[in-house]
């Protein structure tokens, strides 16, 4: 071995990962240790041989492809690979190949180094799986808290609704059947009857809010029509909404995350946004259905994002469960656009899948 080739064999082996020079050819004309050691073989039976012939015959022509494409392209080239350890387990490695150039700048060899990334690759695996896991959790908890509105409201609507309306029409038979001439009583009468009536209409409020009716028994459109037209009561502020002409038979999940990314759009622009009018658009295409909600606002700052971002996650975790997605467009001064794509497959109900 040549003075120069000592050297260059020293540098390799200052190096811990897996590192070589090849030829033209694809030969291996020097090697380091930590390669030896991964080939499992002595270094005279890797010099001056192709990959196909140390290497088993689907690695080494998966590395004489890419040794050819490194030295047509003249690029350096970056790929992850599994391959076998000296331990004969199965590992992760990052593998970069660079062109060897001649003082004329024509490409002569390749020289490579791999590293093991199996460990990071583990990492990531766990954290994918972590992360799934805790989206499937994530579903769990919103249709549990989606079956607990619905079932306080429907108590709240049937039982404590019904009950406060028998005490206000108790209140006006009182006043009608017993003919009170005293002001006192009729005052006091008086401001029971409003405090009934304003009760009932929290309590309709609430349950509303909690789960509208209208949307389990009339279905999605006329939810999202009711929806704006209260919030304008509210807020004050005006709308437009666009319906599709012949819907699609929502599924109950569908509906659901529709109907709540819509409401909680709402409530940020009632409560931030400085808005005077809100446009709703729900449309059907071949393949998706997209809601867009947008104003005409101060748009979001990033104070405001971070003040919202629970609820801003809590949108897109409702788009992502029916394998959607939520876009955010905003601009000081210039409004603010949420737009929802969801596949149509998802969100159509069982009976209209195709």
């Amino acid at each position: 071995m040549s003075k120069d080739d000592e050297l260059q064999k020293a540098i390799l082996n200052n190096i811990p990962d897996q590192a070589w020079l090849k030829d033209r050819d694809s030969r291996y004309i020097l090697v380091n240790d930590a390669f030896i050691a991964a080939c499992r073989l002595p270094e005279s039976e890797i010099l001056h041989k192709t990959p196909d012939e140390v290497w088993p015959e689907e690695w080494g022509n998966v590395y004489i492809d890419t040794d050819n494409r490194v030295m047509e392209q003249g690029e350096r080239l970056r790929y992850e690979e599994q391959r076998h350890a000296e331990d004969g387990s199965l590992r992760w490695y990052d593998t970069i190949k660079t062109p060897i150039r001649n003082e004329q700048g024509e490409v002569i060899g390749t020289t490579g180094i791999s590293r093991d990334i199996t460990d990071r690759k583990l990492a990531e695996q766990e954290l994918l799986a972590s992360r799934t896991q805790l989206r499937e959790l994530s579903a769990y908890l919103q249709v549990v808290r989606e079956e607990e509105r619905t079932r306080i409201s429907r108590e709240l609507h049937d039982e404590l609704g019904q009950s406060l309306t028998a005490i206000r029409i108790g209140l006006s038979v009182i006043e009608t059947q017993h003919g009170m001439q005293d002001d006192e009583w009729l005052k006091s009468l008086a401001g029971l009857k409003k405090i009934a009536d304003s009760t009932v209409e929290s309590v309709q409020r609430i349950a509303a809010d909690l789960r509208p009716l209208i949307l389990d028994e009339l279905g999605l459109l006329p939810a999202i029509d009711w929806l704006l037209e209260s919030f304008s009561e509210r807020s004050a502020i005006a709308y437009e909404l666009s319906l599709p002409a012949t819907p699609l038979d929502y599924s109950r999940e569908a509906s659901t995350a529709i109907f709540r990314i819509l409401q909680e759009s709402l409530t940020n622009v009632s409560r931030h946004s400085q808005a005077t009018l809100v446009g709703v658009a729900l449309k059907e295409t071949k393949d998706f259905i997209t809601l867009k909600i947008t104003d005409n606002g101060k748009g979001i700052d990033s104070s405001v994002s971070r003040q919202n971002s629970l609820g801003l996650l809590g949108m897109r975790e409702r788009a992502f469960m029916l394998g959607g997605k939520l876009k955010i467009q905003s601009r000081a001064g210039s409004g603010t656009s949420i737009e929802v794509r969801i596949p149509k497959t998802n969100a159509a109900h069982a009976g209209e899948r195709k």
